[in-house]
């Protein structure tokens, strides 16, 4: 049964979706081991490699049809925008910002400070001189109203927006988790 429906003419479609699927599955996984998400990568590893199994075993089994290997590659083309679609969709971790103004730092800080942000102000020295410098850490899905709020107070800003690895303690932390 299964066997004729990869031999059919929707073969090649259903080894097309099953790539989709497992490519995306395979792009998530890999940035969520970067976030060390320990038990969300081998469960989604584990299926993964299971849809994988079908579509490649299958697109073997149907090496003489260009329509099934062409399958095999668009569905692993398009997984990869999927993924990375979806990882921007999810939006998990946290990101540092870090801010250079040359004026506006100050009411910028007090701004993301009224918006619930813990940020760190200080003065540093730029090439066309002094600078006020904010950082702050937000979660990922944040990002875009920091960066409007920092369009509000200094258009003309360096930001710079990074992706940590480690976070100990600190405002966002305060808290004990169980």
């Amino acid at each position: 049964m299964i066997e004729a429906l990869f031999a059919g003419p929707w073969g090649p479609v259903i080894i097309f979706f099953l790539r989709i699927v497992d490519v995306s599955m395979a792009t998530t996984r890999i940035l969520l081991a970067m976030r060390n998400a320990r038990v969300a990568v081998p469960v989604i590893g584990f299926f993964e490699v299971l849809i994988w199994i079908f579509a490649v075993g299958n697109a073997i089994r149907h090496l003489e049809s260009p329509l099934h290997v062409l399958g095999y590659a668009g569905g692993f083309a398009v997984g990869n925008v999927v993924g990375m679609w979806l990882e921007e969709k999810l939006a998990m971790g946290l990101a540092t910002i870090q801010v250079m103004s040359r004026f506006g730092g100050v009411e910028l800080a007090e701004a993301l400070r009224d918006k619930g942000f813990g940020v760190t102000e200080f003065l540093g020295q730029g090439r066309e001189g002094k600078v006020e410098v904010v950082h702050t850490v937000v979660r990922r899905r944040q990002i875009d109203d920091v960066l409007r709020e920092v369009d509000r107070w200094d258009p003309d800003a360096f930001v710079s927006v990074e992706e940590p690895r480690t976070i100990r303690r600190g405002w966002m932390f305060s808290k004990r988790r169980k």
